[in-house]
């Protein structure tokens, strides 16, 4: 089975904050971002973003497809698929269409699916604190 990364449906070349960069206040744009280095602020991104492993972020986060593998301590809202790896550590509250944790993640917060529609009510939510003792 062919797996395909959100990323792969944009069109055009992502943008691509390196690592070993430290970016300072609010994102906002349209198309696919990447970013592997740290970001203090808040985003507010019309298509995917990927923060990569090794990475930190610090604020909120809301795009329409998010891929997590690094560290992220804010509230992530995606306005269709959250997809949280195996090395992803988040604390605060998820919500998104469709979210998938893979296992070795670490999120300590609430985690949400909402409705795609607009109006982000949420179909089920759930009070859930998770977490895996790294040996």
């Amino acid at each position: 089975m062919l797996k395909r990364s959100i990323v792969d449906s944009t069109v055009g070349t992502a943008t691509y904050i390196a690592a070993g960069t430290r970016v300072v206040g609010n994102i906002s744009g349209k198309g696919a971002y990447i970013f592997c280095g740290q970001v203090e602020g808040e985003c507010d991104i019309d298509g995917p973003i990927t923060i990569a492993e090794g990475s930190h972020w610090n604020g909120a986060i809301r795009a329409t497809d998010i891929i997590i593998a690094g560290s992220v301590e804010g509230n992530v809202t995606a306005k269709q698929r959250l997809q949280i790896t195996g090395t992803a550590h988040i604390t605060g509250s998820l919500c998104g269409s469709s979210i998938v944790v893979a296992e070795g993640a670490v999120i300590e917060g609430n985690v949400s699916i909402a409705q795609a529609k607009e109006t982000q009510r949420p179909k089920i939510s759930t009070n859930l604190s998770v977490s895996q003792a790294k040996s």
